[in-house]
């Protein structure tokens, strides 16, 4: 008998997946599908012949979006692990920080980067350094994984033009000034990452058993080891190892850069006025050259090359390796595909909707704005996974409190980015990203990734919250 509660059909999914994954520890894909079909066949909101086409469509949109990117990434792992150019980059942190600090240049990298890169493609780029840190140093995976995964997050959800915070702002109206908004979002995500990233990736790092590097991204831990060994001389030259990622950077970059100046120059903003026809006559090759498909395509070739180059191997024992790393990612790919096909199910039960109007409803009972954007974002993400999904709905039901806030608009978009940044599991592609690129178990991905999404939505309302009080710039 279908369901017609969307709270119930969650709840059940939410049995359904721990008793297929944690308890009878099915492989990912298998376990992720069949909680589907549980989520589809309860809930009312889906006719129950059309339940495995709703999953594969959920399977396959999150395909589209990740599909390639992975792949590229794959190869790109296994090719600058191969090279010894993650290891050249590694080396190169290590003189500039120490080995001690070595972390904190992932954590700036990765702050920087995710803000015209994105999140997903920052960790792509990161994670074979982490790989290569980890070898080098023997120890602080799980620091390594956090302050990278922090750097990111938070950028991620509070700074544009990346596209959560950017659809915000413009869900919440000209109230929302782009340029106080990525000054704001820098101000939260800076102490936020510190404290998740760094304070929490330490104190979980000491109670983890010493995370050991495992095969992924087509890269085994011997090889890894062994590039950890060589003597420099053998390495690539920094700009050829650090080549992939600028690539990628720069690419990526002019696509979301353009977009960004096209609006301030629709809006008349100094100097870009007037600037609007030329800018927009260059998006069909930003478009095409800062697309995610194409720009880690490229710097995929570039890593390939250079690992071609660097280890003077035959070009057939070359198209091998980057087959195997290209078997890799798909089997990462689908395994990301199937959990956005279960929090799509999730989704189309109508339990977002569900929960925007259980919160709405009881908004009023004396809780503040601010308080109720936070919960509402919150519990939408937990229910059906996508942080973007969570930001843009809940500033669409906050936007009319807009003209009568106490605080600044500013405050009740970057709250609204907390909320949606928290407990990312099971339903959310990202934290199958996370655990299979970082090659970590089920469990080790929960205390490091569902617990830093937590504490940086935690941390960052607690943030908000304060500053509004002592500083409402109403």
């Amino acid at each position: 008998m279908a369901i017609a509660n969307p709270l119930v059909v969650f709840a059940i999914g939410l049995v359904a997946v721990i008793a297929l994954l944690v308890w009878l520890k099915l492989p990912a894909i298998i376990g992720l599908i069949i909680a589907s079909l549980i989520v589809g066949a309860a809930t009312a909101a889906v006719p129950f012949g059309e339940v495995p086409a709703e999953i594969a469509d959920g399977f396959g949109d999150t395909m589209v979006g990740v599909g390639i990117p992975i792949l590229m990434a794959a190869v790109i792992g296994k090719a600058m692990m191969e090279s010894g150019a993650a290891e050249r980059i590694v080396r190169s942190f290590q003189s500039t920080t120490g080995e001690d600090k070595s972390y904190l240049a992932l954590w700036g990298s990765s702050s920087a980067l995710s803000i015209p890169v994105f999140f997903d493609n920052v960790f792509f780029l990161l994670a074979p350094l982490a790989r290569s840190m980890r070898a080098r140093t023997g120890r602080d995976y799980a620091l390594f994984i956090c302050v990278i995964g922090a750097g990111a997050a938070t950028t991620h959800v509070f700074v544009p033009p990346t596209p959560g915070p950017l659809a915000v702002a413009a869900e919440l109206g000209d109230a929302v000034d782009l340029g106080a908004m990525m000054l704001g979002g820098v101000l939260v995500a800076i102490p936020t990452a510190a404290i998740s990233g760094v304070l929490y990736g330490k104190w979980i790092n000491a109670r983890l058993d010493d995370i050991p590097l495992r095969e992924t991204m087509g890269s085994t831990p011997e090889e890894v080891h062994e590039r950890a060994e060589r003597p420099i001389s053998e390495l690539p030259g920094v700009f050829e190892a650090s080549l992939p990622i600028l690539l990628a950077v720069v690419l990526v970059a002019s696509n979301t850069t353009n977009d960004f100046l096209v609006d301030l120059a629709a809006d008349g903003v100094a100097p870009f006025a007037g600037m609007e026809g030329a800018l927009e006559a260059a998006q069909p090759a930003t478009s095409f050259l800062g697309d995610p498909n194409f720009a880690l395509t490229a710097a995929a070739l570039a890593a390939a090359i250079t690992y071609l180059r660097a280890r003077s191997i035959d070009q057939s024992v070359w198209t091998d390796e980057l087959t195997e790393s290209l078997k890799s990612g798909a089997h990462i790919a689908a395994i990301t595909s199937a959990g956005g096909a279960f929090g799509g199910l999730l989704a189309a039960s109508g339990i977002g909707e569900y929960i925007t109007d259980l919160v709405a409803v009881g908004a009023g009972g004396g809780v503040t704005v601010l308080v109720s954007a936070w919960l509402v974002a919150a519990a939408i993400r937990i229910a059906q996974g996508s942080a973007t999904v969570a930001m843009i709905t809940t500033a669409g039901i906050m936007a009319p409190q807009v003209p009568d806030l106490a605080v600044h608009p500013v405050y009740l978009a970057l709250i609204i980015g907390a909320g949606g940044n928290i407990c990312s599991w099971y339903n959310d592609s990202g934290f199958w990203l996370i655990k299979e690129i970082g090659g970590l178990t089920q469990m080790e991905t929960v205390k490091i990734w569902t617990a830093l999404t937590t504490i940086i939505s935690v941390t960052a309302f607690v943030i908000i919250t304060i500053v509004a009080s002592v500083v409402p710039l109403a």
